[in-house]
């Protein structure tokens, strides 16, 4: 069987260094190559230019297409009865009058003609995980209460508080305390601490929630209960999944064609804090949440992020998450990837899950709290010498053409996200620097800015949609707070080059030199609650 574990960083030489030093190489290159060509042949740099301005402005616009179709679908999927749908799977039959999803339809003639449902929706059990630190009860609370306010039946669900031994006495003491009190209210509850310095982790939360999957495992084994009837979802302490969630989860694990292969993905929308941090981590958040949008209608490259189901089957077979990289869930796509041949996708689900925008308790501190979150997101290429490793220097039976399908779109994915956004602000005025006098490089700009100008229409789309997601806006802010939610969208260019492009090299520039990044940095959010004396803010 092949080994899908991460080398340790003391055995990535040769290929593997070549390969982590690759994603950094080339976005240095991509930086680099509008002032050489501009140096040797103005036009060919003016021309590369123009063509990769052309080319992002495509993408761009194709996604503002995308992202309204994704919250379409979202909201569509939401105002569905997938309660009575499950039903109406078990019983083969949909009311005459009924308004149901052409989907939905052939999914109910599939169970009655072609093949049964893998089980009974009551067979099903969700292990819910949720991954904590030093979080206070105002955050763990809402999460576990947002559970408890599932349309699925809350005795098929066992809450679990993973949380850190390395966080103290108080946050064991209160894991175990929370448990206890809403352990009547679901099938079980369990407070699983992660003991701290195991050999071979690091500080993350691969370790916390794998030792967490494993101890589930043991206790799943004890009650005889068939690990095929069990899907785990990973929350973060801040994570409130649509009360639907977990009920549309179900249903596509009972209607799947090969479930144990696939793990499921809902949508994470960043609106839980959004009226409260400041206009930058704002902006920030709320383009997450549409790319998110955009990403669920794209299956072919669809991977796990953050909050996702999984059949505890196929965690079984993947020894759980990684516990050597601080990104375990995009990571986990790859190891499933591997550890089935290929034979695995990540499949959407078009419903929310709400997560907190980054907050502290300083401006200073929330501005470096999110390039930490960034750089963690961004450290992601280290996934890129994984996946040639295992594609091009171990044996398997996947198809070529799908491994460089996969291998290209991960590579390029990586090397835009640094040097796109640098790029398109910027790129289009290097050739005039050399040659002010060339014709070709003095409009350039010009035919630049003029993409740039249309591009600016199409981000109105960006801004309608966050208008469109904002949750009501809390009783403690006035209505001149509705201007700024608009007004913050100028900071769009400078949020866009420090924390997307900046910590994008920054993580990629590691890579290249060895100086690997081997803790977990747990992200600053904050509880902003109103008293007498004012705003108040829980640091988590």
């Amino acid at each position: 069987m092949t080994d899908i574990e991460i080398p340790f960083e003391n055995e990535r030489r040769g290929h593997y260094r070549f390969f982590e030093i690759l994603p950094g190489a080339l976005s240095w290159f991509m930086i680099a190559l509008p002032f050489v060509l501009s140096y040797v042949n103005v036009k060919l740099a003016a021309l590369f230019m123009f063509v990769y301005v052309l080319i992002n402005f495509a993408r761009a616009s194709a996604s503002a297409i995308r992202s309204v179709q994704g919250y379409n679908i979202l909201k569509k999927h939401q105002k569905l009865p997938w309660s009575t749908m499950l039903d109406e799977l078990v019983s083969g039959q949909i009311p005459v009058r009924a308004k149901r999803p052409h989907w939905h339809k052939l999914a109910v003639d599939n169970a009655t003609q072609q093949r049964p449902l893998l089980m009974q929706p009551e067979d099903v059990i969700h292990v819910v995980m949720i991954a904590a630190y030093k979080e206070s009860r105002d955050i763990l609370t809402p999460t576990i209460e947002a559970v408890l306010h599932s349309t699925f039946n809350t005795k098929q669900i066992i809450c679990v508080l993973a949380y850190e031994g390395r966080a103290g006495k108080d946050i064991e003491d209160q894991a175990k305390e929370l448990m206890k009190t809403y352990k009547h209210r679901f099938y079980d509850t369990l407070a699983i601490k992660h003991p701290a310095n195991i050999p071979g982790e690091i500080i993350g939360k691969g370790g916390n929630i794998s030792y967490a999957g494993r101890k589930v495992d043991e206790y799943l084994k004890k009650r005889r209960i068939d690990p095929l009837r069990v899907l785990v979802t990973t929350l973060d302490s801040d994570n409130r999944p649509d009360k639907q969630y977990l009920t549309a989860v179900t249903y596509a694990y009972l209607v799947c064609p090969d479930p144990v292969h696939s793990s499921f993905q809902p949508v994470a929308l960043f609106s839980n804090n959004i009226w409260d941090p400041p206009a930058p981590m704002r902006v920030l958040a709320t383009g997450n949440s549409i790319s998110h949008l955009v990403f669920s209608l794209r299956s072919h490259s669809l991977r796990n992020f953050s909050a996702h189901s999984q059949p505890m089957v196929a965690l079984q077979k993947t020894n759980f998450w990684s516990v050597r990289t601080i990104v375990e869930d995009g990571h986990q796509f790859w190891r499933s990837y591997f550890r089935f041949e290929g034979n695995y996708r990540a499949l959407p689900i078009h419903l929310p899950i709400y997560q907190d925008a980054v907050l502290s308790d300083t401006y200073l501190k929330t501005l470096k709290a999110q390039f930490l979150q960034y750089r963690r997101w961004t450290y992601g290429a280290s996934d890129v010498a994984y996946f040639a490793h295992l594609a091009f220097f171990r044996k398997n039976t996947i198809s070529k053409l799908d491994l460089m399908a996969k291998f290209w779109r991960l590579l390029e994915g990586h090397v835009t996200w640094a040097v796109g956004p640098l790029l398109m602000l910027f790129g289009g005025f290097i050739p005039v620097l050399f040659h002010p006098r060339s014709y070709g490089a003095y409009q350039l700009p010009v035919l630049v800015s003029r993409i740039q100008t249309v591009a600016l229409l199409i981000a109105v789309v960006t801004v309608f949609l966050a208008i469109r997601t904002l949750p009501p806006k809390p009783a403690r802010y006035k209505r001149h707070r509705n201007v700024f939610m608009v007004l913050q969208w100028a900071y769009l260019p400078i949020t866009t080059l420090v924390f997307n492009s900046f910590a994008a090299l920054y993580s990629q520039t590691r890579l290249m030199l060895g100086k690997y990044i081997s803790k977990f940095d747990v992200t600053d959010k904050a509880v902003v609650s109103m008293t007498q004396r004012g705003k108040n803010v829980a640091k988590l």
